[in-house]
């Protein structure tokens, strides 16, 4: 049998220890050879391929990123992007294929393997945290510690010069990340997209902390939006999949802040570092799982179903329903670590 491998949608950290334990287990159990295709949807699509073997994959389980590229591309917009798909696989002998990536790239998978009959398995990657059916999702243990890192560095420089500083953190439209990173970096108020915030609640926090001279810290996902607002765009622009370019609510925030306040407020974007660089060991851990399990499922033929973490195990749920919803942050959780605000 010849499997396909693809990393498709943003990179994050894990993305080679899940190609690293599925082509390991796959030549050494079960005899199985191996073609990776470039830049997601895009290499299936085109046909542009490299090999996947053992030599390929040794040294990669402590690298960022994805040896085998990604991309954004959305074959099902792309011309005869099917029959494309269909003739390559068949061009290039691949019985069957391994698709990581986030909501947008599993999403295809689930319409390849239900309506149209290619043989799919898929890995669940995002750092948002936010694909239903499975507990966590790899990247994410590594963008909440790389967030945790930066808000404890910035209280230092907050109090220094006793300013406001708002961090702006991944999360379009789920705000795991934020409410993770900001609970463990001591954060005195955490924006998510599940809530929108009310500013003068937001303004009386800031200024209760400065009464106790003490520096504030704002965490906020780039999806949050105001009680009264949209939200803040980069550009009109859309990618294939539909989605528009967040960025600048961090800094909308700040202006609004020291405007209302009187206090000096500073914003930082944390950005693409959130997705970049080593992996940490819960997420080399259970991308390596995945891997593992996912080639299982091939030989098993188990396909149009995606590996998920429940518990402490490994399961296979149909890839439709992983895909049917996104996980969002429940309103009793945020409720949570609302004593932390203010």
């Amino acid at each position: 049998m010849r499997v396909g491998v693809l990393t498709g949608g943003g990179d994050c950290p894990g993305l080679n220890a899940v190609i690293r334990a599925v082509v390991r287990k796959g030549v050494q159990e079960y005899g199985y050879e191996f073609t990776g295709f470039r830049d997601g949807w895009r290499g299936p699509l085109e046909g542009d391929t490299v090999q996947l073997d053992i030599p390929a994959v040794r040294g990669i389980l402590p690298r960022g990123g994805t040896i085998l590229g990604s991309s954004r591309t959305n074959p099902l917009k792309a011309d005869n992007g099917i029959r494309r798909i269909k003739d390559n696989l068949v061009k290039q002998e691949v019985d069957a294929l391994i698709a990581i990536g986030g909501e947008d790239t599993l999403g295809v998978a689930a319409r390849l393997a239900d309506e149209f009959g290619i043989s799919c398995v898929g890995v669940p990657k995002t750092i948002d945290n936010d694909l239903s059916a499975t507990d966590y999702t790899f990247g994410f243990d590594t963008a909440v510690n790389i967030a945790t890192e930066a808000i404890d560095r910035l209280h230092t420089t907050a109090e220094s010069h006793m300013r406001v500083l708002v961090v702006e953190v991944m999360g379009r439209h789920a705000g795991w990340i934020a409410l993770h990173s900001g609970l463990a970096g001591g954060a005195n108020a955490i924006l998510i997209p599940e809530q929108r915030f009310d500013l003068d609640q937001v303004c009386a926090w800031v200024e209760s902390r400065f009464k106790i001279r003490y520096a504030p810290i704002v965490v906020v996902a780039e999806g949050a939006m105001p009680r009264d607002g949209d939200l803040v765009l980069k550009d009109g622009s859309q990618d294939s999949f539909g989605h528009v370019r967040l960025s600048g609510i961090g800094e909308w925030l700040a202006k609004q802040i020291e405007s209302r306040t009187g206090k000096e407020a500073r914003t930082t974007v944390l950005g693409h570092v959130q997705r970049g660089g080593t992996p940490s060991a819960f997420d080399r851990w259970l991308a390596t799982r995945f891997g593992l399990h996912a080639i299982d499922a091939v030989r098993d033929g188990d396909f149009g179903k995606m590996v998920a973490l429940r518990g402490t195990d490994i399961v296979r749920v149909p890839i439709a329903e992983a895909t049917a919803k996104l996980k969002t942050v429940d309103p009793k959780l945020y409720a949570e670590v609302g004593v932390f605000f203010g």
